[in-house]
């Protein structure tokens, strides 16, 4: 089997293209020949050593993992030869095939593609968790979405569109900005020529209800303030930095500021967060979410996947081909 490795926390130029040994396929498994590998900007951090967990070395990057049943444990009853199936590893996703527990796998819809599967879980997951379960959105509320060419911030578009949001969406290229268009946006603000604040208010009929921020930095700190009465700024993550909200413009019109870490919660809460996957899948599968087509790489080109990722050269999503 084929695997990319990271044998010490650095560059994702460091990152291996190697051969392995196949593992043995105990009564309960299936082995899995892989037919497409999310690639998420978090896996870039685990890679670095930036991210809050640091797995131990080495260890195969990626998360999710897309493909077809080739082989099954004496004990397997709900899975046969050649079921489609998508199934989160947590790590050891960058592999050509993989032996999980049948239980850990999900039955694919033939509506739902390979790139889709294989890429909703991370933005999707946390899309849906900071809406549904953090906010608490409404119908008919205005969400502000920065970063909405990148894959967590054009999940957030398609989720808020879906559940009835004025969705307004903040990318830098003509090409994202249609991406959110087609993903339900009402309007687009231009990062690099606009005064985003002042045009999400003029957008928004003078504030904003909801911010999805997984961008911070200045543009972060700045937003802030285009939020009205009890507004919520959604944290996400910190593409541009970690902004210094301040404290003054929280107080101000009674701001709240809601930490998103669907990760570490799914950690401590799976039987909720099997029910919250359960949950997305079944609106993509119906349509009702529709997930972007990513941009394809071959597997021996991690780095140069999660290299465009980290410069922003990706519009949606991105998979590895073995």
């Amino acid at each position: 089997m084929k695997a990319i490795i990271c044998e010490q926390f650095g560059p994702v130029s460091d990152l291996r293209f190697v051969e392995r040994d196949s593992t043995a396929v105990g009564a309960g498994d299936v082995r899995i020949a892989v037919t497409a590998c999310g690639v998420n900007f978090v896996d870039g951090l685990f890679v670095q050593g930036k991210y809050q967990i640091k797995p131990p070395v080495p260890f195969v990057p990626g998360m999710e993992v897309v493909g077809r049943v080739v082989e099954i444990g004496s004990d397997v009853t709900t899975r046969a030869i050649n079921d489609r199936v998508f199934v989160n590893v947590g790590l050891g996703g960058y592999v050509s095939e993989l032996v999980v527990g049948e239980a850990r796998t999900v039955l694919l819809s033939d509506s739902v593609t390979d790139g889709q599967a294989a890429t909703f879980t991370q933005s999707y997951l946390t899309g849906w968790f900071a809406l549904c379960e953090r906010a608490q959105v409404q119908s008919g509320q205005s969400l502000l979405v920065l970063g909405a060419g990148g894959g967590v911030g054009l999940a957030a578009v398609d989720i808020g569109s879906s559940l009835g949001m004025r969705v307004i969406a903040v990318a830098s290229t003509e090409e994202k900005r249609q991406l959110a268009l087609s993903r339900g946006a009402e309007a687009v603000i231009d990062s690099t020529t606009e005064d985003v604040k002042e045009r999400a208010k003029e957008l928004g009929g003078g504030s904003v209800d909801v911010l999805y921020d997984p961008v911070g930095g200045d543009l972060g700190t700045t937003c802030l303030r285009a939020l009205g009465d009890n507004g919520a700024y959604l944290v996400i993550g910190f593409v541009g930095g970690i902004p210094n909200l301040p404290a003054n413009q929280i107080l101000l019109r009674n701001r709240r500021v809601i930490g998103v870490d669907w990760g570490g919660w799914a950690l401590r809460n799976g039987e909720r967060n099997e029910e919250l996957t359960a949950q997305v899948l079944k609106e993509i599968t119906a349509g009702r979410l529709n997930p972007v087509e990513p941009v394809a790489y071959p597997l021996a080109e991690a780095a140069r996947a999660l290299t465009d990722l980290e410069e922003r050269q990706v519009a949606g999503k991105a998979i590895l081909v073995p």
